[in-house]
């Protein structure tokens, strides 16, 4: 069926339509929530809904998940490579396969096709969040998996109705593999309906426009939305910009894993290359092919032409490069259950990169992680499993005009819940939720302080119960810009009879730790990255945060250098203590080495031994380096008696990282966690 020309459309129409097309999405959103069973789903609205076309381009989506959104195309463009000519009207497919377009694989994509004329037109797709499709713990997600049978269920491209008719025996295979499986019924069905539903509204819009018109309005809308992106690159001087971030650990040692990336923008182009970033690990901490080219979308969007469309056509202008076999382009058998952290350290590393093109956009660090929590067990009144997945907020980074947001959700996450209902939890659950608190001291200190993590006790009503955790930032905290300081970082202990057990030996990793009847689970969520010198926040604002119980005393006077004496700031030795804070400030003259000593991953930064023991600096001390650039460079001390006494040591890259050249001042502050 051919396209109408595109200057045949009226610009209210075009208008129209596109309205339209986001109604439509916004009722799959409200039809999700009225008829899902798990509460991830209509409480934590973990799911999402898009409009695709017949060639797998996304048409619309609303206050959806950005990073469930963009792998879409690609699982359509599998099921039309595997399908081709074998797509009826009627058909329905399941998908979650990280190495084909997926995301982990409890994120399960539903794809009905619409046909109009013959051909297909604009048709719905769903994602949504199942609590757990097998694997080795409840919930399938935890921070030790090492293959991608652990994870769960692996469903490939897989027709589950054929021109109307369920295959039962195929869907009886997938549910009789999941734990709690009345609930994955529930929801696969609530996703049907959906899906059936968005066909009706499609159907009711081509009725009275005709899809010929639709489609020409759909190409209209993709072409205005890559225009609108072009001119937003086009308006950024050409040049290129690399930064590097570490994830803690792959839940299997301790040792950092690196994503590096590079910027380039280029007239109205903009590359995003991750060649550097490390090799697929043994934990869950690797992704499939789509996460990479999502996280990278959802910054540059943000950062670049935040009030424009969000389809394909927003998407044309970038290229993204990852390496075959690194932890952002995995091959079988890696485990993807940790997709979603390294979703996060891929923003996290877009923000330091990206931020260099639009300073007055940068913003502190987020808290990084989405912090997968899952309790499973045996319910002692019911009888019955139970599973209790909790997925805790944190603070947002702080930025130009403000202080960041407490214990909410970021432009990254789409329109998730911040936390579970208490009363939800422990209807559904033998929990009881014994405190529930902003986390005083966590945000980043700042001109502007990073936005608050959250403190949560659960407690155990059952016998027995198995925790496993998924989460990162819990050694290496979320970074402060321009001066800015660091979050707190995640924190996840167990208190058993008066004393606090960690649930693994690897921080923010676990899997199957055994509770008992009288645990409490103990969440802690890390603060939002600072913006601009704390030294430079108003004393009086300071005093209106410890007043709110944001910011301890101590930590107004350590951090902040604010003397506070009864209910009130003491001016005078506020401005004697931040003279003498600026003083102790560890200043460097930066220094190039042509051969900078490695071990693993590790950005490693050389002092000569008395420079490092004038600032209290031991072997492999985790520090930042700040240089004029506005997000800091993580490494670890080489103790290093070849250096010149106060200088620092790092490579060609490292200095282009900081902005920095040999021989200039650069600064250095240990982080202490």
């Amino acid at each position: 069926m051919s396209e109408e020309p595109n200057h045949e459309i009226d610009p209210i129409t075009l208008e129209v339509l596109n309205e339209s097309f986001i109604a439509v999405v916004r009722e799959m959103r409200a039809n999700m929530v009225r008829t899902a069973y798990s509460s991830i789903i209509y409480e934590g609205h973990d799911f999402s809904c898009v409009l695709v076309d017949g060639e797998g381009q996304l048409v619309a989506m609303a206050e959806d998940n950005p990073v469930h959104i963009f792998p879409i195309p690609m699982e359509v463009g599998e099921m039309l490579k595997r399908f081709g000519d074998e797509i009826h009207p009627g058909d329905v497919f399941l998908h979650n396969d990280p190495y084909t377009g997926g995301t982990h694989l409890n994120d399960v994509a539903m794809i009905s096709p619409l046909f109009g004329g013959g051909e297909m037109m604009i048709y719905p797709v769903v994602r949504a969040h199942w609590g757990d499709v097998g694997g080795t713990t409840p919930g399938s997600i935890s921070g030790k998996n090492t293959e991608i049978l652990h994870d769960g269920i692996r469903i490939p491209i897989l027709k589950v109705i054929e021109r109307g008719k369920l295959n039962r025996g195929v869907v009886d295979l997938l549910f009789h593999n999941m734990r709690v499986p009345d609930e994955r019924r529930g929801d696969f069905y609530a996703m049907l309906a959906t899906c059936h539903t968005a066909h009706q509204r499609l159907e009711e819009l081509a009725g009275k426009y005709g899809w010929r018109l639709i489609l020409a309005a759909k190409q209209r809308l993709l072409d205005r939305a890559e225009a609108s992106m072009r001119r937003r690159i086009a308006a950024i001087p050409d040049g290129d910009s690399v930064f590097e971030h570490f994830m803690d650990h792959d839940g299997h040692s301790l040792d950092p894993i690196r994503i590096r990336v590079k910027v380039t923008i280029s007239g109205d182009e903009l590359a995003v290359d991750f060649s550097g970033t490390d090799p697929q690990n043994e934990g869950a901490y690797n992704v499939g092919p789509a996460m990479a080219p999502s996280a990278a979308f959802s910054v540059i969007k943000a950062f670049l032409d935040p009030k424009g469309a969000v389809n394909q056509g927003a998407f044309r202008p970038l290229e993204i490069v990852t390496e075959p076999g690194s932890l952002l382009d995995a091959r079988y058998p890696a485990s993807c259950a940790g997709s979603m952290e390294v979703s996060h350290a891929i923003v996290s590393a877009l923000i330091g990169a990206v931020g260099r093109f639009s300073p007055n956009s940068v913003t502190g660090d987020l808290k990084g992680t989405s912090n997968h929590i899952y309790i499973g067990g045996n319910d002692p009144q019911t009888g019955k499993p139970f599973l209790f997945y909790e997925f805790p907020a944190g603070g947002t980074g702080g930025f130009e005009e403000h202080d960041g947001n407490n214990a909410t959700r970021n432009f990254t996450e789409g329109d998730f819940a911040s936390i579970q209902s208490i009363e939800v939890i422990e209807q559904a659950h033998p929990l009881k939720l014994r405190k529930v608190c902003l986390r005083e001291d966590s945000g980043g200190a700042g001109l502007h302080r990073g936005g608050l993590g959250l403190r949560r006790e659960v407690e155990i009503l059952a016998d027995d119960a198995l925790l496993s955790i998924s989460s990162d930032k819990n050694m290496i905290p979320p970074f402060g810009v321009f001066g800015g300081g660091p979050g707190s970082p995640n924190r996840f202990a167990v208190e058993r009879n008066g004393e606090t057990l960690p649930p693994s030996e690897t921080p923010g990793k676990a899997a199957g730790f055994r509770l008992r009847r009288g645990d409490v689970v103990i969440i802690e969520t890390s603060g939002g990255g600072g913006f601009g010198d704390p030294l430079d926040r108003d004393p009086e604002q300071v005093f209106g945060d410890t007043i709110a119980g944001y910011v301890s005393d101590e930590d107004a006077l350590r951090k902040y250098g604010v003397f506070l004496r009864g209910s009130a700031v003491d001016e005078e030795q506020t401005l004697l203590h931040r003279c003498t804070i600026l003083m102790n400030r560890n200043s460097l003259k930066a220094v190039q080495k042509k051969e900078i000593h490695r071990k693993n991953s590790r950005r490693r930064c050389h002092v000569h031994p008395e420079s490092a023991k004038r600032m209290t600096l031991s072997q492999d001390a985790l520090v930042e380096i700040r240089g004029r650039l506005g997000a800091p460079l993580r490494a670890w001390i080489e103790i290093d008696s070849e250096m010149a006494r106060e200088s620092l040591g790092l490579d060609s890259l490292g200095l282009t990282i900081v902005g920095v050249k040999h021989g200039e001042e650069i600064f250095i502050a240990p982080i202490k966690i």
